[in-house]
């Protein structure tokens, strides 16, 4: 049933973040719940070891997070929708995380949108 499978890889992605040493765990739940208020139809997946989203269970992942080595990493992949910088041929795709505060969350929230529109 695909409810269930839903369910089995929110909860992964749930223990994983939970599983994180402090400060990291919150930063990790802060950025779960900012990504899917931006994008409340992605689908939540454990993708090579850490936190992806897809808008559906089947498809690439866009958006993801992962803890490597004490460094938090909020990262876009290929299948986003990434705007150029303006001036070069620079598409930004990854940032690195050792707090959040409200205005981070915001701008990540932004990314989201743009990254599945």
């Amino acid at each position: 049933m695909k409810t269930d499978k839903s369910a089995k890889d929110l909860q992964e992605v749930l223990d994983k973040i939970a599983g994180m040493p402090e400060p990291y765990a919150t930063i990790g739940a802060r950025l779960h719940e900012t990504i899917l208020g931006a994008g409340p139809k992605l689908k939540p997946r454990i993708w090579y070891g850490m936190p992806g989203y897809a808008t559906g269970r089947s498809t690439p992942v866009t958006v993801f997070f992962r803890l490597d080595d004490g460094v938090m990493t909020l990262g876009l992949s290929e299948k986003a929708t990434v705007e150029r910088e303006a001036g070069s041929t620079l598409r930004p795709c990854a940032w690195y995380l050792e707090e959040i505060d409200d205005a981070t969350l915001a701008k990540i929230a932004d990314l989201v949108r743009t990254a599945f529109s």
